[in-house]
């Protein structure tokens, strides 16, 4: 419950002045993800997305933003799936590479030495190294303009048994996940406060 008391926003609001600009996407940061994408074997591929959310939680759902021109769209758009993969501090330059490579040109599995391992609930396999894994499944796309939106239902997660506790509850604080912001990619750094806390007793 609100506390009066308590000098909510006291240091929040000295004068400040903005600079006001044209349209952009400044809403950072952001997850880096790397999708894996492909059912068969010869169509198995990797790419970097930052335009990933969550839009549901019943049921589960997420959303990943693609330009057409990739090579990944029409591997996602004709298999209806496709596997969510965080990244961490000691994924970064594959993330990076994954984002800007193309695997019309080379199997980025294989230049990256990445492991796959099995998905659960579709065929499209997920990288053995990343902290938490998402498989998907497309229930609409929508073109938006210069990139199309694939809402998705995740049908299976997978996270790295180092990050769940005996208790069955995750702790993605130690994952060391990666996020990115306007170019850059950055360690998430310190924690500020539990959800809920700046209402609780």
């Amino acid at each position: 419950m609100y506390d009066k008391k308590k000098k909510y926003g006291e240091k929040l609001n000295k004068p400040t002045k903005k600079i006001h600009s044209k349209p952009a996407n400044l809403l950072y940061p952001i997850p880096a993800v790397i999708i894996s994408c492909g059912i068969e074997p010869k169509d198995h591929n990797l790419i970097t997305v930052s335009w990933a959310g969550t839009i549901c939680s019943d049921p589960v759902m997420l959303s990943i933003s693609l330009r057409p021109s990739r090579h990944s769209y029409k591997i996602i758009k004709e298999t209806g799936e496709f596997v969510v993969n965080l990244t961490d501090m000691m994924m970064v330059k594959e993330t990076d590479f994954c984002g800007v490579r193309s695997g019309k040109e080379m199997d980025k599995w294989s230049v990256l030495r990445l492991k796959k391992s099995a998905s659960q609930q579709i065929a499209t396999p997920q990288i053995a190294t990343s902290p938490v894994s998402l498989e998907c499944k497309t229930k609409q796309i929508l073109s938006l303009g210069s990139h199309d939106c694939f809402i998705a239902e995740v049908v299976g997660v997978s996270v790295r048994e180092d990050l769940v506790n005996k208790s069955g509850e995750f702790n993605l604080d130690k994952a060391n996940l990666i996020a990115y912001s306007h170019g850059s990619y950055y360690s998430l750094g310190q924690k500020l406060g539990k959800f809920g806390f700046s209402v609780k007793k």
